[in-house]
């Protein structure tokens, strides 16, 4: 069974499973699904991103932690958030990432809130804020001119992951609520493009 949407058909395709290593229900996806239990799932406990790049959360209506899908298997879920230092224990919404298309990613972040304080421009994958001179752990707001990135909590791409999009919130974040920190001060130390 495949679930689809105009805008996104062709571009995008998850495929997810209620049991770890593809076993059990399975259900195709080619566009944002808000919650799988509408679609007779408890939670998502291993997929394949066939194409696109995706963007999951623990929790229905895109809620919770977020992490980043990229093409690949992911046979449990301690596999979907990568390398992190947190433990996922499931999925419950996601959807695809239409900016990861672009060819050209740039994004400027901010020291503090309302795009205020120093500012850092970024085009490249930096393993490590600290490295190219980004002297504090705290990134308060980002505007993102075309493309998508994935920003970690730790170098290394390491830890909690936020995503930030050009066409999301007009590609402009400007308190770390509007992207999807838990923290009272977000601490962002390396941030990577998403590409396809």
């Amino acid at each position: 069974m495949t679930h689809h949407c105009t805008k996104f058909s062709g571009h995008w395709k998850i495929i997810v499973y209620d049991e770890e290593c593809f076993q059990g229900r399975r259900h195709e996806f080619t566009s944002e699904c808000c919650n799988v239990m509408e679609f007779g799932f408890e939670s998502v406990r291993s997929l394949r991103v066939e194409s696109g790049a995706w963007v999951g959360y623990e929790h229905a209506s895109y809620q919770g932690q977020q992490f980043i899908l990229e093409r690949g298997e992911y046979p449990q879920c301690d596999a979907f958030g990568g390398s992190n230092a947190y433990h996922i224990e499931r999925m419950t919404s996601f959807r695809p990432i239409a900016c990861a298309n672009h060819r050209e990613c740039r994004m400027t972040i901010f020291e503090r809130e309302n795009f205020m304080g120093r500012k850092g421009e970024l085009s490249d994958d930096y393993p490590s804020l600290q490295a190219m001179g980004w002297c504090n752990n705290e990134v308060g707001s980002f505007r993102v001119q075309s493309g998508a990135f994935v920003c970690y909590q730790y170098p290394g791409y390491r830890g909690y992951q936020y995503i930030m999009e050009c066409d999301r919130h007009c590609g402009e974040y400007k308190h770390f609520r509007e992207f999807g920190s838990h923290c009272q001060t977000p601490q962002i130390q390396s941030i990577r493009r998403i590409q396809q």
